[in-house]
């Protein structure tokens, strides 16, 4: 595998393309979303006109026919402006389009991923629960077979893109059944939106990501037909740890984003602000603040970037994707912090995108596995039993 992580021609161009966009179109606008905690359906539209939803994935599905590199870069520059409208994107993804493309059947792959891949229709993943966050195993939610059908109960909390006015459908996680030993068997299952019995919850009250949509989801004896099953029955837990070791790669891209847009904001005010006499960005304080910064996510480039390529190849990249996730996260969170110092007490208004950057960090230690997952994970990979 090659260590040079400069992009292509093509991926510089998709960059530059999206950096435009973050700067031109989602800056001007998220602010005043985000305060009224408000879902930005016209920036999500002109995503999807776009390609954005459809970047890796093949082009008979509706799709750019990318890669998960160039869902990355996407994702890293749309942070650097704003972190709602990346998450929104990554989960559509990742969470939402990418467990169908895996392990979907043609038909369902025909029936979901064009409209997914065009952005006019977001999924959600519907696997975490309130009594199970980093025990994902411990998944309570059933499914029981009733002649053609399937019959789901229970709840999802913290489900990211379930209940806009543009969500299709949740992919449920459901115990369908008992291994000899006793353990669950755990299944995934389609549920179209609207589907009797499935209730969608207000959204959450935040303290950051405000302008992306998350709530808690309930089933009561919801029917779906048992061709919803994705996969294999008693895969689930198998896929959506799939699932999770890619979507690890693109949150270390956007938290690498949003580490990046610290060092940008804080560059540009440390120019700008003057006390004593002079630019605070003279101080050699100020400046070694900001060489920090820039070090950390150069690095943290180089984490995701190196995870995303050994995806790409089809080569082992658990360990790396761990390590991205791990380092990138206390990266946005470091920087996010310092960008707030050297902006004073404007750091801490929200007219100014490091306040929502400051707030928007701290989910990333949390959400797609905690810090303390991914030194699990990590040390599973060296050889230690947990």
């Amino acid at each position: 595998m090659s260590l040079d992580h400069r992009l292509s021609a093509e991926h510089e161009e998709l960059r530059r393309t999206v950096e435009a966009f973050a700067h031109d179109v989602v800056a001007p606008k998220i602010g005043d979303y985000y305060e009224r905690h408000e879902f930005p359906y016209e920036i999500v539209a002109e995503m999807g006109r776009m390609g954005l939803f459809g970047l890796p994935f093949p082009e008979e599905y509706g799709g750019m026919g990318g890669d998960y590199l160039a869902l990355g870069i996407a994702l890293e520059e749309l942070a650097r402006v704003d972190s709602s409208v990346a998450i929104t994107l990554e989960a559509g993804v990742s969470l939402g389009a990418m467990p169908l493309h895996l392990f979907g059947t043609e038909e369902q792959k025909r029936q979901w991923l064009p409209k997914l891949c065009a952005g006019e229709m977001l999924g959600a993943f519907g696997l975490t629960e309130p009594g199970a966050g980093s025990d994902a195993g411990g998944t309570r939610t059933t499914a029981v077979r009733d002649g053609d059908q399937w019959v789901i109960n229970g709840s999802k909390c913290f489900i990211t893109n379930s209940g806009t006015d543009i969500t299709g459908l949740v992919t449920v996680t459901a115990v369908t059944g008992r291994k000899p030993d006793g353990r669950p068997l755990i299944s995934s299952i389609i549920v179209p939106s609207g589907t009797p019995g499935f209730t969608v919850a207000a959204p959450y009250s935040k303290v950051g990501w405000n302008a992306s949509d998350t709530r808690e989801l309930s089933f009561d004896d919801v029917r779906v037909p048992v061709e919803n099953l994705l996969g294999e029955e008693g895969r689930g837990y198998a896929q959506f740890l799939r699932i999770l070791d890619e979507g690890r790669v693109a949150i270390a891209a956007l938290a690498t984003g949003l580490a990046q847009g610290c060092v940008d904001e804080s560059v540009k005010y440390a120019k700008e602000r003057h006390a004593f006499g002079r630019a605070i960005g003279d101080n050699q304080a100020i400046q070694f603040k900001l060489a920090d910064m820039e070090t950390r996510a150069h690095m943290a480039r180089i984490g995701w970037r190196d995870a995303a390529s050994r995806l790409v190849l089809g080569e082992p990249f658990k360990k790396e994707a761990a390590i991205a996730k791990l380092y990138s996260s206390t990266v946005a969170v470091d920087n996010a912090r310092e960008a707030t110092q050297i902006h004073g007490g404007y750091g801490f208004m929200n007219e100014y995108p490091v306040a929502r950057m400051w707030r928007d960090s701290k989910i990333l230690e949390i959400g797609e596995g905690t810090s303390e997952v991914q030194r699990m994970l990590i040390a599973r990979e060296l050889g230690f039993a947990s």
